[in-house]
């Protein structure tokens, strides 16, 4: 049989634009998929620092709280040893002593991330954190101020606290404490028992604090890493 180079060279052609075709088509296929992974984790990444911002507001909200709970426990041990004079803030002080706080996470963002895969972060260092920040800090933070029971200062210390200092309170027509009766009507077991609650009270925010400080510094860190990344 006859050898027919042009019918050669004309199978050739084809089947070479035809492989250029099918290669063409899939680096566009993949190009396609990676510009929409690339504006899936901008969009994310975006959302993480806005919710990122916002958590750090709530913890410096959450942290003065703490920081005001001491403030009436060293209050109330001046009060008890009659040593404050000062009566304007008795019932804020007496409201914040025992109030409670819970941490609120921003994690639409992270929730994302996960329900689409969280390799879709390029960048190992920065998946690294941000899993650490959400899956280890922000769940352990979340134990400790609503299921820790020497963190539920209500539950914990209000009732007895009120059967101490109740009946050295005056009351105004409105129905708001406005006084205290001296000498106060406590008995030196119940002075004792009241100080044990004031230092485990203040020990106790004093150690949220510094949880709460420890977080921060995470969340910034984060934060100035996903904005670096945004910014590449």
């Amino acid at each position: 049989m006859k050898f027919n180079i042009k019918n050669w060279k004309k199978y050739t052609f084809e089947f070479i634009s035809i492989f250029i075709a099918v290669v063409s088509a899939f680096a566009l296929n993949n190009w396609n998929d990676n510009r929409r992974d690339q504006k899936a984790e901008t969009k994310i990444l975006r959302e993480m620092s806005s919710g990122l911002l916002k958590d750090i507001a709530d913890i410096e909200n959450n942290v003065s709280g703490h920081e005001t709970g001491i403030k009436a426990c060293n209050y109330w041990r001046r009060i008890i040893n009659e040593q404050e004079k000062n009566l304007d803030t008795l019932s804020v002080y007496y409201v914040t002593l025992t109030r409670t706080f819970f941490p609120v996470q921003n994690k639409a963002g992270y929730e994302t991330l996960k329900s689409k895969g969280l390799e879709l972060i390029k960048n190992d260092s920065l998946r690294f954190q941000i899993i650490s920040l959400y899956e280890y800090d922000y769940y352990v933070l979340k134990r400790l101020e609503e299921d820790s029971p020497e963190m539920q200062f209500e539950d914990k210390y209000s009732e007895e606290i009120n059967k101490m200092l109740s009946k050295n309170f005056q009351f105004s027509v409105n129905g708001d404490i406005e006084n205290l009766k001296f000498p106060l009507k406590l008995t030196d077991e119940e002075k004792q028992l009241f100080s044990t609650y004031l230092w485990q009270i203040q020990i106790n925010r004093e150690s949220m604090i510094n949880y709460y400080d420890d977080v921060n510094s995470k969340i910034e860190l984060l934060r100035n890493k996903i904005e670096e990344e945004l910014n590449l």
